[in-house]
């Protein structure tokens, strides 16, 4: 059994556990500010993921703490701009943002989530920038390869738009990681694999999958409560993810295995609303299946 998890990639890199704090940015998003829509993607609740809002060295300290209550003492830490898109202002804007962020001594990186159509020539120099300081990484939020897919979840840009973020990024000498959501409407095993393939030749350097699930006050719910759409049982999940695994090169970093929703949001799959149970469920499929990143490369 292997597969390249970013925990493992951490521990190689700094000798021990790196944990990730998540911050916000204030930014918005194209999708939602009229640019390309008002809606947002099909799956998006408005609020984005969790973080503290305030100057960046208060929302570190808050963060630290919600990392200390549950993991105790942590010495290491990845300062992660999460919610919207935060590279979706003006690059002096953003300078002031990045830099407070990866100031401590104990941020050891920063991780910068994005849309691939929003990152111009000046955002690109400010992350080749500091990226000679501490290590900068990008992730952009692909999901899927598929256009009817794309068109659904409300995407708003092509799959060249993608490619080339990503050659641009790897020019700036950036590390990219690229999240899929497992589990759109349509998409069969073998669709997802595709999308996980094109995502391991692409340049990137990890990868995020996510279960689509549904969110209370989401258009996606409306689909879901009119019967539109159904999420993959749990089953069903593990053997995808273990397709795509399977399809992406065995030095991608995989970071993360699976996401769940806010539990008092969450609509469907019910099972996803306990992780500890999931991941234990996908490592003892991997034991059983003796999964291999790469093996069908």
């Amino acid at each position: 059994m292997y597969w390249n998890s970013l925990n493992e990639d951490l521990r190689r890199r700094y000798g021990r556990k790196v944990y990730k704090l998540a911050l916000s940015s204030g930014c918005s998003c194209p999708n939602r500010d009229g640019t390309l829509d008002t809606r947002g993607c099909i799956f998006c609740d408005g609020a984005g993921a969790f973080a503290e809002t305030g100057d960046i060295p208060a929302q570190l300290t808050a963060a630290r703490r919600r990392v200390a209550a549950k993991a105790g003492k942590a010495s290491l830490f990845i300062a992660y701009f999460q919610s919207f898109t935060n590279t979706y202002a003006p690059a002096e804007r953003l300078r002031g943002l990045y830099t407070a962020a990866m100031a401590p001594e104990d941020i050891v990186a920063l991780s910068i989530a994005t849309r691939p159509d929003c990152l111009p020539p000046e955002v690109l120099e400010l992350l080749r920038e500091l990226n000679r300081i501490k290590p900068v990484w990008v992730e952009l939020g692909l999901q899927t390869i598929h256009p009817q897919s794309a068109a659904y979840i409300r995407r708003g840009y092509d799959l060249p738009v993608f490619d080339r973020a990503v050659r641009e990024l790897k020019a700036a000498g950036i590390t990219v990681v690229v999240h899929q959501i497992l589990g759109l409407p349509g998409e069969t095993e073998e669709m997802m694999a595709a999308t996980a393939r094109y995502i391991g030749a692409s340049g990137a350097d990890g990868i995020k999958f996510h279960l689509l699930h549904v969110l209370r006050g989401t258009d996606l719910a409306a689909d879901w409560a009119a019967g539109r759409v159904a999420c993959l049982d749990l089953e069903a999940y593990i053997a995808a993810l273990e397709a795509c695994l399977r399809s992406i090169p065995r030095e991608m970093v995989v970071h993360r295995l699976t996401g769940d929703g806010a539990k008092r949001d969450l609509l469907s799959p019910l099972w996803s609303g306990d992780k500890k149970r999931v991941l234990n469920a996908i490592r003892n499929a991997f034991l059983r299946d003796d999964l291999e990143q790469g093996s069908a490369l």
